[in-house]
């Protein structure tokens, strides 16, 4: 890493709002004497993405800027932190390079589904194509995409493979969920087959990759990789669920964005399932309007709520966080590890 280190005053996060929006503020107590030395290691990733993201075009640079401003709570750079030390690193150094370059690879294709999904806001501010254009956000996207191998290309073969492999399950996830929007009739099995590439892919190459730096046995490797992809399903389940149930305020964006879209989730499916013969028909018209007006999208709420599909859909995320929590096993024991385990609760429990 070049350059001088980020000062704790600019880079840092405060301990209270690191625990509320990763662990959840019931979490301060078991984590709080760890913080420290996490909120370091994110200021360290911060700082080594910040400066692949210098453009000779000051536009193009103030975009992607604020792309990685509005790009999420950067869970998957914490995740990879909390995961090295688990597996008994004394520093993230070596990782700093690929945490930013997972997180890079995560806000680009952020950008690319505010503009497919025509989002307005993103986290609170205007989304990019609202900030910058479609044009410039798209090409935004790209940019990000390119200095994220930048910093890829620091590591292994194996790794940039990975890297590579989680992109293209990314780009397979949209186009399947392409395929099926509108239409309620793909099922369940369709639907986590969009989760396992959207999401869950890049989590669990991101966790692989670091049990890979870490020369660990492969009962190690194996249960981070399978730690990755069950979070990642619980977080993405969660997050359907957010966007029926959720406070706009606290996420920063407007609810049923799904519904609006017509992107089949677990939610929608749970709750078409449930509704009776008229009511299913009616649930099914208006999920299959492709201009919905906001008339539209309340009485498709209104249907749900007749449903259990919102009690059904938490407790399948906490399913599948149990999962997560489970696979932990051959992982040793200790705080770290117990932070990790913290992580995987607060995917299925979040409100934002």
């Amino acid at each position: 890493m070049t350059g001088p280190s980020p000062s704790s005053e600019t880079m840092e996060p405060s301990l209270e709002a690191l625990v509320t929006e990763t662990f959840g503020a019931a979490a301060l107590p078991h984590v709080s004497d760890l913080l420290p030395v996490l909120v370091r290691d994110l200021a360290d990733i911060d700082w080594r993405l910040h400066q692949v993201l210098g453009s000779t075009y000051a536009q193009l640079t103030e975009a992607a800027r604020y792309a990685c401003a509005t790009g999420g709570k950067r869970v998957r750079p914490l995740l990879m932190a909390v995961a090295h030390r688990a597996l008994g690193a004394e520093s993230t150094r070596p990782i700093h390079s690929l945490a930013a370059a997972f997180q890079l690879i995560h806000t680009a294709t952020l950008v690319h589904d505010d503009v497919i999904d025509h989002a307005e806001t993103r986290r609170g501010r205007p989304s990019m194509p609202r900030a910058f254009g479609i044009p410039l956000a798209i090409v935004s996207g790209d940019y990000l995409f390119v200095r994220a191998f930048e910093l890829a290309a620091e590591y292994p073969r194996s790794i940039i493979l990975k890297c590579g492999e989680a992109c293209a399950d990314l780009v397979e996830g949209e186009v399947l969920q392409e395929s099926s929007r509108f239409e309620l009739s793909t099922g369940r099995e369709h639907y986590f087959r969009i989760v396992e590439r959207k999401t869950a892919a890049i989590i669990a190459a991101a966790l692989s990759s670091v049990a890979e730096i870490s020369e660990v046995t492969p009962p190690m490797t194996d249960a981070l990789t399978s730690y990755g992809k069950a979070l990642g399903i619980a977080f993405q389940i969660r997050d359907d669920l957010l966007d029926v149930y959720g406070d706009p305020d606290l996420l920063g964006k407007p609810l049923y964005t799904d519904l609006r879209e017509g992107n089949p989730t677990l939610v929608s499916l749970e709750a078409f399932d449930q509704l009776d013969p008229k009511r299913q028909a009616e649930f099914e018209a208006l999920f299959q309007l492709r201009h919905k007006k906001t008339k539209h999208l309340l009485r498709l709420r209104e249907l749900t709520d007749l449903t259990q599909a919102g009690p059904n859909v938490a407790a399948q995320a906490s399913q599948w966080a149990d999962r997560a929590v489970r696979s932990l096993e051959p992982i040793p024991a200790g705080p770290y590890r117990r932070l990790l385990e913290l992580l995987a609760r607060g995917a299925a429990d979040r409100r934002f």
